[in-house]
């Protein structure tokens, strides 16, 4: 059915024609084939327990439990290929198992060229829906204005959807910023890949947590499994999820998504002209390069012949995009100011686009940025590698890394378990 009834999304009323083969009812059978209408609500109603049937879920994602069902309008932020579509499946079979009071739909269909978002919910609404799902949110045209009318004119409906982490649905929104709650879909974390890997369900830790018992802790974990026998696998492709189906293929899926994340999310969300997009490409190659770093911001905008401010803005463009990190001394994140260091935002993207800075130093201190920033106010501080929460002194490295002084901490790689202030640097990928 779908080769054919596809070719009717974009007629503008509410019905679509499809000839189906023999189909056997209750009460009579018919052996020839017949065309047979159906209303397209219907239509997108069995794609959605398609959808439901055919996914099955992986790795169950924590965020699940940590997002108020409650409220009406509910973003789900994340970078391409981080697992929006599946982690919105989930949600739907976990949380709202009735398929006629929830609908998934995926806003890449042509249908939607011609429908409005409001008016698509509205029949839904009628028709006893409760809960609509919609993927890829940004590419719908005037989403924003839409979603409020949805929000102010069906009271018993919620709305679930998904976007680009550059997409603003808060900030500078006038229509949503007062009623969209956000939520951020990360990679797995370390904890959830192992937990793959070794068939275990271990649970997640507080950094408080970690930092008070982590000698009890990791002994539990490694009584079970021995973490750094995954560690170096999860650096080079675990944190996202597409490795389950595409191993062999994972390093040019992240690239594809790469590219992808520059060429739609960072310029047409930002409304950057394309032409501009080799200076975005080069920048991200040369930060690639040299990270961690603390940047020459004269320098940069020399090597991609751009201004000082373009190469600031650049740069925030690529951190709000999830493709780098940048660490502020003190935490004083002002956008005119430049960052004391930065660092790609995970090691699979480090691995992906310059394998030639693939040292231990700069994997370590980009794992333990990419995994304690994602729940922790992590910042820079002089004599340290980092500062977490305003409280606790870091200092990343190897085996044989040890705490500056008594009131610091080192996070060591290579060691299953530590001891006093020296805490094995993969548990803190159980931090989520």
């Amino acid at each position: 059915m779908s080769t054919f009834s596809s070719l009717f999304l974009s007629i503008p009323n509410y019905t679509i024609y499809t000839r189906l083969p023999s189909v056997h009812y209750k009460k009579m059978n018919y052996s020839l084939s017949l065309f047979f209408k159906i209303e397209l609500m219907d239509f997108f109603w069995d794609a959605h327990k398609n959808m439901i049937n055919s996914t099955k879920s992986v790795v169950r994602r924590e965020l699940i439990d940590e997002i108020d069902w409650n409220e009406r309008l509910i973003a789900i932020k994340g970078f391409r290929g981080v697992g929006k579509t599946s982690f919105l499946i989930d949600c739907i079979r976990e949380k709202f198992p009735d398929p006629k009071e929830s609908l998934y739909i995926n806003l890449n269909s042509f249908y939607f060229t011609r429908r409005k978002i409001s008016g698509f919910a509205d029949e839904f609404y009628k028709r006893g829906g409760k809960v609509l799902v919609l993927d890829q949110i940004h590419k719908y045209p005037g989403w924003a204005e839409e979603l409020r009318e949805c929000y102010d004119k069906l009271p018993g409906l919620s709305i679930i959807f998904s976007a680009s982490p550059v997409l603003r649905v808060i900030e500078g929104n006038d229509y949503l910023k007062d009623i969209a709650k956000i939520y951020h879909l990360p990679g797995l974390s370390f904890r959830e890949f192992l937990n793959y890997r070794t068939n275990n369900n271990f649970k997640c830790y507080d950094f408080e947590e970690i930092i008070e018992n982590h000698v009890e802790i990791a002994n539990q974990i490694v009584s079970k499994v021995k973490p750094l026998a995954y560690f170096t696998d999860y650096l080079q492709y675990g944190y996202y999820p597409y490795f389950l189906d595409r191993h062999s293929y994972f390093s040019d899926d992240l690239l594809k998504h790469i590219n992808l994340a520059l060429e739609i999310d960072v310029t047409y969300l930002n409304q950057i002209d394309l032409k501009y997009l080799p200076k975005l490409r080069k920048l991200l190659y040369i930060v690639a390069k040299e990270v961690p770093f603390s940047p020459n911001v004269s320098k940069l905008s020399n090597e991609i012949t751009t201004s000082r401010a373009t190469v600031m803005n650049y740069l925030r463009y690529l951190k709000n995009a999830r493709l780098i990190n940048l660490l502020y001394t003190n935490g004083d994140e002002d956008q005119q100011k430049k960052p004391t260091k930065i660092y790609l935002h995970n090691t699979n993207i480090l691995h992906a686009v310059a394998p030639e800075n693939n040292d231990n130093a700069t994997n370590r201190q980009t794992f333990f940025y990419n995994q304690v920033s994602y729940r922790n106010d992590i910042k820079g501080v002089e004599g340290f590698d980092f500062k977490v929460n305003n409280n606790y002194c870091f200092t990343v490295g190897g085996k044989y890394a040890e705490p500056v002084n008594e009131n610091s901490y080192a996070a060591s790689d290579r060691i299953e378990i530590g001891e006093d202030r020296k805490i094995p640097l993969w548990l803190f990928g159980f931090l989520y």
